[in-house]
């Protein structure tokens, strides 16, 4: 099923989008009853129509990141794996429509894939780095629209209450885009970039070194982990430490509480593994 809705290279965007206008839009009716049918019997062709009639929202979807440049095909294809993902997990019962609920997995994968492509030094480890490449281009933009001269990092800074360092160094981080090492520097030449490096690997020792490390950081977590309550363990985890993150609304759901409620207690729970954590991170 997947192979067929998913664009190729060999594909250009105009036949793509001739191939997916095929596809009737559903009634709110049409798509209830195609989800239930494959929630409840696994009908696979029900999700096939489901995924299918909403492949154009996601082009939609694409196209608002076409600034970062890549191939649009590329982002269409990996938002097309969130909205498959999105109709395996949907729920029809409660009352929203698909694209509603998949439009945060279908952007979770365009986030993913641009920020691999980019290849960013540690850019996506914490949430406030994943907002800040993601908002910086845009916030820039709007700030000076409204002005004579460009935005400085002071006023980026401001606007998406983050530091003017932190700021400058995506920037820089953005504006420094990878280079593959196997181009030739001059052409019909076979030296490249490559043969212009070092060899800087890791000897042994540093590379036990690294080892150990990351383990100390692995068991520093865990010990913070068990100092919250079962609660807060288990929305930690949904939440920052799954490959799938679920939405706030997903546990709220799960918990009979309100999706605020839900942000409240994660909050909560990373002050206490921040607290936990502080004295080790001191030491080292």
């Amino acid at each position: 099923m997947s192979t067929t809705l998913l664009p190729t290279i060999h594909d250009g965007i105009d036949h793509y989008m001739q191939q997916i206008n095929r596809f009737d839009v559903l009634s709110r009716q049409q798509e209830y009853d195609l989800a239930m049918r494959y929630r409840k019997r696994g009908d696979i062709e029900s999700a096939h129509r489901l995924i299918c009639a909403n492949l154009r929202f996601v082009v939609k979807i694409a196209n608002e990141y076409r600034g970062y440049g890549l191939r649009i095909l590329d982002l269409i294809q990996e938002g097309n794996i969130g909205l498959m993902l999105a109709v395996k997990k949907f729920n029809p019962e409660r009352g929203i429509r698909l694209i509603s609920y998949a439009v945060w997995w279908i952007r979770a994968y365009i986030h993913n894939y641009i920020i691999r492509s980019w290849s960013l030094v540690k850019i996506g480890t914490t949430q406030a780095q994943k907002r800040l490449f993601f908002k910086l281009s845009q916030t820039r933009a709007l700030l000076s629209s409204n002005r004579d001269t460009e935005a400085d990092s002071a006023q980026i800074a401001e606007k998406l209450s983050v530091s003017d360092e932190e700021v400058e160094q995506m920037a820089l981080r953005m504006s420094a885009r990878d280079t593959s090492l196997n181009v030739e520097l001059s052409e019909g030449s076979d030296y490249s970039l490559l043969d212009t490096l070092a060899d800087q690997r890791d000897n042994q020792e540093e590379q036990l070194a690294e080892k150990q490390q990351s383990q100390v950081r692995s068991t520093q977590v865990r010990s913070a982990l068990k100092t919250l309550n079962p609660r807060e363990r288990s929305i930690i985890n949904q939440r920052i430490l799954s490959d799938s993150p679920r939405t706030l609304q997903e546990i709220a759901d799960d918990y009979g509480i309100s999706r605020e409620r839900v942000r409240q207690v994660e909050q909560n729970a990373m002050r206490k593994m921040r607290e936990h954590l502080a004295p080790a991170n001191a030491e080292s």
